[in-house]
């Protein structure tokens, strides 16, 4: 693996001014310095090593023994562990089928960048990956601003935009030639947390607390659009600068409607600060959030204040052996690298790398990007390990429309629910 190349950082304001206009859509604002999330991350591969396609083929990334992927995504910054959780899955995957001789005799490598989980970083990097790492296809992209600005990049291109880790609508569109979705949309979280808030609890009162971007602006509108098909509106709204903790305006904003609920889209180090402000100011509402939160980043920033958080997953319970794609993905993850603990993004991680080979699998020897995009796209249902996925064009351009329900326990633990518990109602500490 790779990370920020020093020629992009001296070029990368002439870079991301001309790429801004191809990609047509500008970067939020943020605010502040951010800190530095501690990780471990993999070797880079030595650039004497990465040598060019084979001559015979006309799509870069294709080499007589691998296949290489790129992916650009947070693995500094306050939504690290996402971008570091997506690469363990996907690595897993991928040496999993390495190890029984690759795909079609081929090992599959990726290369990789940081962007931060800035618009700005993510163009540059995806264009590196693609002009300079001559990679195959991108994987495991980490957030939506990152992808609004990525994507038509990829787009002009013509490179496969695989499984990144946001539930945006805008994703969703069929008319994108080179994105393909594992996940459930944030339009599909959000309806399922509104009417288990109505139906479970009779819950009406419910505000909205997002991150001032794409990404919030997207779980914003898929919570409002739930509220709506019920006659409801958010009783209060608040914002907050994405790749901030700066949410206590936001918070105070939302507290003047006396919500039951608070519906709150965003990464781990804000949302845990807000949950962890109201109990400091005795506001206790029930608290959701979406998958892309970082359920288990959330847990351990909450600590023994997480008690009654409800978070909507999109792939199954990471710790559920008795799934047996489960089963499949922790025994790749220990093989991978003992020392990771499963959880819910490296899960999805793995199963985006597994939707990448059943791809290039069905594909055979002849890879080229075109055909990897059409099977994917008409291919018949994938059979990953029990689990089957069914591809929808017209309705979600999406593998996946599962939405699952977890609350976070005393233990710091997660606890899958089919419904809402009634003593979540006032769980949290006065």
């Amino acid at each position: 693996m790779s990370w920020t190349n020093p020629l992009a950082k001296a070029f990368s304001a002439i870079a991301v001014a001309c790429l801004f206009v191809l990609a047509a859509c500008g970067p939020d604002a943020s605010a502040g310095a951010n800190a530095v999330a501690e990780a471990v991350v993999p070797t880079p591969m030595p650039r004497h090593m990465v040598m060019s396609p084979t001559a015979d083929r006309e799509d870069p990334g294709v080499f007589e023994d691998r296949i290489v992927f790129g992916q650009s995504a947070a693995f500094t910054g306050p939504a690290g562990q996402l971008g570091i959780g997506m690469n363990h899955g996907i690595e897993a995957a991928f040496a999993e089928v390495n190890r029984a001789g690759g795909v079609n005799g081929r090992r599959l490598e990726l290369v990789t960048r940081d962007d931060t989980y800035e618009p700005e970083l993510a163009i540059v990097n995806t264009t590196e990956l693609i002009e300079d790492e001559d990679i195959f296809a991108l994987i495991g992209a980490v957030g939506t601003p990152t992808s609004r600005s990525a994507v038509p990049v990829a787009e002009s291109a013509g490179v496969p935009y695989i499984a990144p880790f946001t539930g945006a609508a805008f994703l969703r569109d069929p008319k994108l030639r080179s994105v393909i979705n594992l996940r459930a949309s944030y339009n599909q979280e959000t309806e399922e947390m509104v009417e288990r808030l109505t139906e479970d609890l009779g819950i009406e009162r419910i505000a909205v607390l997002y991150q001032d971007d794409s990404f919030g602006r997207a779980g914003f509108n898929g919570a409002s659009a739930a509220l709506h098909r019920r006659y409801l509106d958010p009783v209060a709204v608040g914002l907050y600068q994405r790749n901030t903790t700066a949410v206590k305006t936001g918070l105070l904003d939302v507290r003047k409607g006396q919500p039951q609920a608070v519906i709150v889209i965003g990464a781990y180090q804000p949302v845990a600060a807000v949950i962890a402000w109201a109990r400091e100011i005795g506001m206790n509402p029930v608290f959701m959030t979406v998958s892309f939160v970082g359920s288990n980043a959330l847990a351990e920033e909450l600590g023994t204040g997480g008690k009654g958080v409800i978070v909507t997953q999109v792939v199954p319970f990471p710790t559920d052996t008795s799934n047996p794609v489960v089963a499949s993905y922790q025994a790749a993850l220990a093989e991978y690298d003992p020392r990771v603990e499963p959880g819910f993004v490296s899960l999805e991680g793995y199963m985006a790398g597994r939707l990448a080979i059943a791809g290039l699998e069905r594909c055979g020897d002849d890879l080229t990007r075109a055909c990897f995009l059409s099977v994917l796209r008409n291919a018949q249902p994938i059979d990953m390990n029990g689990v089957e996925l069914r591809y929808s064009e017209e309705e979600s351009n999406q593998w996946s429309d599962a939405v699952f329900l977890t609350m976070i326990g005393e233990d710091g633990e997660y606890i899958p629910l089919d419904v809402l518990p009634q003593d979540v109602l006032g769980s949290e500490e006065k």
